[in-house]
């Protein structure tokens, strides 16, 4: 199986309540339970990992800590978002340094970029030699990586998947007709099923941060196809997916590691926790789903 193929877990980043630094040995025990309970891969360093807010130096410990921490057969690959090429292609370096298997790219994040811009920007990334996920967040980076954008980049060597998280599912169909050799991941918990139905070969997400072994299932009963399974169990769970398509979804997402027994702990700035009115909401659709997922599994 590719590196980037089934559940890569977009890992939260462990803070430490009284002064917010990176708690490595909590990552590291993260990792590894995650490997243990089901999982194939795991991508610090994303959206979920508050990599804006990390130092150089917090930035690639937590790669080297992810791969430390990872067993023979689980992927790491991290992800790579910064302002320009440069600094992104330094971070695939870095990583590839660290012993990871992949990286998570998204396209430049300092203006909305041009598509020679993106092209150039990830011809830059494929010449480092790791698999290259591009990853398509139009809402956080204002760059909407078309399928017609896909197709271009897809003919750069080592430009390998794209974790979809526009909520479009036809992309999935255009993509394929337009850039075949590319795969398509799932990028958003709550359209799961819908792109590994039309053909989707993996799944970054958050939600498997707090239920690992649940959402495998879930996951293998989709790939199989097994809609009398996967259809009722997803739709009681698809408010909490929904959370990670929310602006305030890495909050949520470590209020769920909580729920479940984990450590999701704070966030930093310019984060604030979940105000009152979203906490409640929150722990109602966690508290559904983590029932549906039990006794589903």
């Amino acid at each position: 199986m590719a590196v980037w193929h089934g559940i890569v877990v977009a890992a939260a980043l462990p803070l430490k309540k009284d002064d917010l630094a990176v708690d490595l040995d909590k990552l590291q025990e993260h990792v590894a339970w995650l490997a243990a309970n089901g999982c194939d891969g795991v991508s610090p360093n994303g959206s979920l990992g508050e990599y804006q807010t990390l130092t150089t130096e917090e930035r690639a410990a937590v790669v080297r800590a992810a791969v430390e921490a990872a067993p023979e057969g689980f992927s790491v690959i991290p992800g790579t978002g910064a302002y320009g090429a440069a600094e992104s292609r330094r971070w695939a370096e870095q990583a590839q340094e660290a012993g990871a298997h992949g990286v998570l790219s998204l396209p430049p994040t300092a203006y909305r970029a041009g598509p020679d811009e993106v092209v150039a920007h990830y011809r830059e990334l494929s010449q480092v030699g790791l698999p290259v996920v591009a990853y398509n967040n139009p809402f956080d980076t204002n760059v909407d990586l078309t399928p017609e954008l896909v197709a271009r980049i897809a003919e750069f060597d080592n430009i390998v998947a794209i974790k979809e998280f526009s909520g479009d599912v036809r992309r999935a169909h255009q993509i394929r007709s337009l850039a075949p050799q590319i795969d398509v991941l799932a990028g958003a918990d709550d359209v799961l099923l819908e792109l590994v139905l039309v053909g989707a070969v993996g799944w970054i997400g958050g939600f498997s941060n707090a239920f690992p072994r649940e959402c495998r299932k879930l996951y293998d009963l989709a790939v199989a196809g097994d809609l009398a399974q996967a259809l009722p169990l997803y739709q009681q769970v698809h408010d909490a997916f929904a959370w990670d398509s929310k602006h305030t979804f890495i909050q949520a997402i470590k209020l769920a590691m909580d729920m479940a027994g984990r450590y999701g702990g704070p966030v930093r700035l310019p984060r604030l926790p979940l105000d009152a009115a979203d906490e409640a909401r929150a722990r109602k659709d966690f508290e559904q789903a983590f029932a549906a997922l039990s006794a589903a599994s």
